[in-house]
């Protein structure tokens, strides 16, 4: 079970959302915020494994609540959700350690797909189990593309991938 938290300031966007989400079996939404500061609590009371977070929001934009619950809470995931598509607002958000983002007129199956394959983020156990090597071999290879790209994060690595056209091959 996927366990997610809204956060937008917008109550009939939190609404649908919710409405979306919580038809799948798969999918629990666990609780709601509507700024950036209520999201910090609410993560902390809530417990969810994912936060899909609106950018702008009062008292604290989804770009600085990001950044402070990946500080505090490094293994959360968060998906921003925007009306935004502009790169600077992509770009901030996921060198605040956001794990991607989805635009706000996208369909409700786009949305409920990235839930999914953020939420399907593998560590280097479950990495190294499915391949068949060691963690610590993952840990090395994991920290030799950290080096190369000049990166010291999962987030920073995506943001790097993100802008500069990265995308991984299907074979």
């Amino acid at each position: 079970m996927i366990r997610v938290l809204v956060a937008d300031d917008q109550a009939m966007v939190r609404a649908g959302l919710r409405l979306i989400l919580e038809g799948q079996s798969d999918i629990e939404v666990v609780g709601e915020a509507s700024d950036g500061e209520d999201v910090q609590v609410a993560v902390r009371r809530d417990r969810p494994d994912l936060v899909l977070m609106d950018i702008r929001m009062p008292r604290l934009d989804g770009i600085a609540a990001t950044r402070k619950l990946i500080e505090d809470h490094p293994a959360l995931r968060i998906l921003i959700v925007t009306t935004f598509d502009a790169d600077q607002y992509v770009f901030e958000a996921l060198r605040a350690g956001a794990s991607g983002f989805i635009l706000k007129d996208s369909s409700p199956e786009q949305l409920m797909a990235a839930v999914r394959l953020i939420a399907a983020g593998k560590s280097n156990r479950s990495i190294a189990t499915e391949l068949f090597i060691s963690e610590k071999t993952v840990a090395r290879h994991v920290s030799n593309i950290f080096t190369k790209l000049g990166v010291s994060t999962r987030a920073a690595a995506t943001a790097y991938a993100y802008e500069h056209g990265l995308q991984a091959r299907r074979t």
